[in-house]
């Protein structure tokens, strides 16, 4: 099927902020350059106008609010995008969706952790290691998974709300995090944007996670433990890269009709 023209010129225009984010020189895509304020590409059109207007040099600070338009417009894209950007992307966790294939969902879980299939809805995905070179050691980098003939062995079932309260403590930093997701004064806000990311799978989804504790007790108060006090079934390789040692893990991982939700924080020092 071919996307609409709008999410076509949006993923372009996506591809290419990140590009000039990274300190890519490349051209402006003859398919964004010919783009009107049309109301299919309104979006595009007010990214490209802000893009316009940002001074080239210094290169550090091109680079810097070049950041910034594309954080901006990624959230503009979808409340789906805002909550995730709120919620996950201060700390080191990964966040992918890919589609339902297969009659055992493990397989299609396993292909999102590989990085080998698209979100099907083309939203966004937060994967800091996608173009990390230790993948080059290890392709599925941070995750060294388990085939998914074992992957079910690793998991426990949750229910939704104890799902909720899993993701929403990706919010914190493993250590010494300062401000525990239960005290903050943002915490129903925080709790808000994880329901919004698992709302996306439906009133059906069922929801499984790697730590421990919810092998006894599927309505686990993750809330209250906190992401430190929380201990799991490691997914993380144990190669020691690039100067980084992961040392824990914590996963969600949401299992619907049509497609299959993956969200992981890690710890690393």
């Amino acid at each position: 099927m071919t996307p609409p023209a709008d999410r076509s010129a949006q993923d372009l225009l996506d591809a290419y902020l990140e590009a000039l984010w990274t300190g890519q020189e490349l051209p402006l895509p003859e398919e964004l350059a010919g783009l009107t304020a049309e109301d299919e590409h309104e979006l595009a059109h007010w990214a490209l106008d802000r893009l316009r207007q940002i001074p080239r040099e210094p290169e550090i600070d091109f680079v810097r609010q070049v950041g910034g338009l594309l954080l901006d417009f990624r959230s503009r894209r979808s409340p789906w995008n805002a909550a995730a950007l709120r919620l996950l992307d201060d700390t080191y966790t990964f966040a992918a969706t890919g589609p339902r294939l297969h009659e055992d969902w493990a397989y299609d879980v396993h292909a999102v952790l590989h990085r080998s299939v698209p979100d099907p809805r083309g939203w966004l995905r937060l994967d800091c290691d996608r173009t990390n070179d230790a993948r080059y050691t290890v392709p599925a980098y941070p995750f060294d998974p388990p085939d998914p003939s074992r992957l079910p062995d690793l998991l426990y079932p949750l229910e939704t709300g104890a799902a909720v309260a899993a993701l929403a403590v990706m919010a914190e930093e493993w250590q010494a995090e300062p401000a525990p997701v239960r005290s903050r004064p943002d915490r129903d806000a925080v709790l808000a944007d994880a329901r919004t990311l698992l709302d996306r799978y439906g009133p059906t989804a069922r929801f499984w996670t790697n730590a421990t504790a919810a092998a006894a007790d599927p309505a686990h108060d993750f809330l209250e433990a906190g992401l430190a006090g929380t201990k799991s079934h490691g997914f993380l390789t144990s190669e020691y890269l690039n100067g980084l040692d992961l040392f824990e893990d914590l996963g969600l991982i949401a299992v619907a009709d049509a497609e299959v939700g993956v969200f992981w924080s890690f710890g690393a020092y």
